[in-house]
């Protein structure tokens, strides 16, 4: 059974990089044809996707955060991150990172089937 974990500081000020870790067991991050996706879900908003790392390296990214959002990982340790870069009080979110098989069904729609638990990132000064 895979789990996720996510990790990282709960307070980032703005202009600063928020950067976050996700920690996945019961899985390697770089076996089948998953993707270790990051989602956020900002007070009284739906989920929004912001980009995944595909077991085979591959890099994808939400259009409306590429510019600032940056997605690795360290196989060695079996983890991906997450950096966003230029924060504001607006990226304050639950975060969460989760796996999926796909990226998008066909009509558009994301599925994951593993989740972390999410943690709280507050942008403020």
């Amino acid at each position: 059974q895979v789990q996720l974990q996510e990790s990282g500081p709960g307070l980032v000020k703005p202009s600063q990089t928020l950067s976050l870790t996700c920690t996945v067991s019961g899985g390697s991050i770089t076996s089948g044809y998953a993707y270790w996706n990051w989602i956020r879900q900002p007070p009284g908003k739906g989920l929004e996707w912001m980009g995944a790392m595909q077991a085979i390296g591959g890099v994808y990214y939400s259009p409306s955060l590429k510019c600032r959002t940056s997605i690795s990982r360290d196989t060695s340790k079996n983890q991906f991150t997450l950096q966003l870069s230029s924060v504001t009080p607006e990226d304050t979110a639950i975060y969460y990172c989760a796996r999926s098989s796909l990226l998008k069904t066909t009509s558009g729609i994301r599925e994951y089937g593993d989740w972390g638990q999410g943690t709280q990132v507050t942008v403020s000064s």
